[in-house]
């Protein structure tokens, strides 16, 4: 069965680029008889608010998209992402990080030649805190965890790939193009690597639908799965809805709000015009 899913933070209001992502989703799901599942993405209990999940459920209930209740959220969820970790962990594959932001950004601020700077959760970690060998003992309580990205690739010990829209896509230079990427933060308990491929294994997604956005981030999840045993689902990244000035939409775009539309009269299928659907 085709089995797929939108999951939004609720940290800001739901604007055209969500609209569009969540009805692609569930046209397609909806055309292959398959199931659209809603999931709260709630890790960062900082910036969520109850308020803004009201309101995109609400948002997305007025745009004709229905799921099954109750929803899965992130934050019932940390025992299993904990789990995990641990599993990890006892393999070697995992190590403390005491580096902030602004280390590593003073860190990669001179990288080798040819080296890209960025990948897909920011600027590439340069490895200041990268052990020698895997650390020992208990998992560290409350540390910031990173996936050491060559110990990962080397104990697959096979080419990894994942369906893109139809085509066989395989992974290549992960330690390079994304580096040793954060699994565990301090402050939230796992990182949002994690918490997808967890939640999408567990929810039986076959198809993942989202924005071009999350293209780079899609081979650090097929690594994760091959590492946990879990599951590759097929993958549709669709292009990105954008302002006048080719820029992607964000949650402080209130202007694209779906809720200012709907004050301004908008329908639905005004919606979907808007968006190409």
């Amino acid at each position: 069965m085709f089995i797929t899913r939108f999951a939004p933070s609720p940290t800001g209001p739901l604007h055209l680029g969500h609209a569009f992502s969540a009805m692609l989703a569930h046209d397609m799901a909806q055309a292959a008889g398959g199931r659209f599942l809603l999931r709260i993405d709630d890790l960062d209990r900082s910036r969520c608010r109850p308020e803004w999940e009201a309101q995109i459920r609400n948002d997305l209930r007025w745009l004709g998209l229905d799921w099954p209740e109750p929803v899965m959220r992130q934050s019932d969820r940390l025992p299993r992402y904990r789990a995990a970790l641990q599993a990890l962990w006892a393999r070697g594959l995992l190590y403390p990080c005491t580096c902030t932001r602004a280390d590593i950004r003073a860190a990669a601020s001179a990288p080798q030649e040819g080296a890209p700077l960025h990948g897909p959760d920011g600027v590439i970690y340069p490895g200041t805190c990268r052990p020698e060998s895997p650390p020992t003992g208990p998992m560290p309580e409350g540390a910031a965890l990173r996936l050491d990205m060559v110990r990962a690739i080397e104990v697959t010990g096979i080419p990894l790939k994942y369906n893109e829209k139809g085509t066989e896509t395989f992974l290549r230079d992960l330690p390079e193009t994304a580096g040793d990427v954060v699994l565990a933060r301090r402050d939230m308990g796992a990182s949002y690597h994690l918490a997808v491929v967890l939640d999408d294994a567990d929810q039986g997604i076959t198809h993942v639908i989202r924005g071009a956005d999350l293209a780079e981030a899609t081979q650090i999840h097929v690594l994760l799965q091959n590492l946990l045993g879990l599951p590759t689902p097929a993958y549709h990244h669709h292009r990105l809805i954008r302002d006048a000035q080719g820029k992607r939409l964000a949650k402080r775009d209130d202007a694209r709000a779906i809720a200012t539309y709907r004050a301004a009269g908008a329908s639905p299928q005004d919606i979907r015009a808007m968006v190409g659907l």
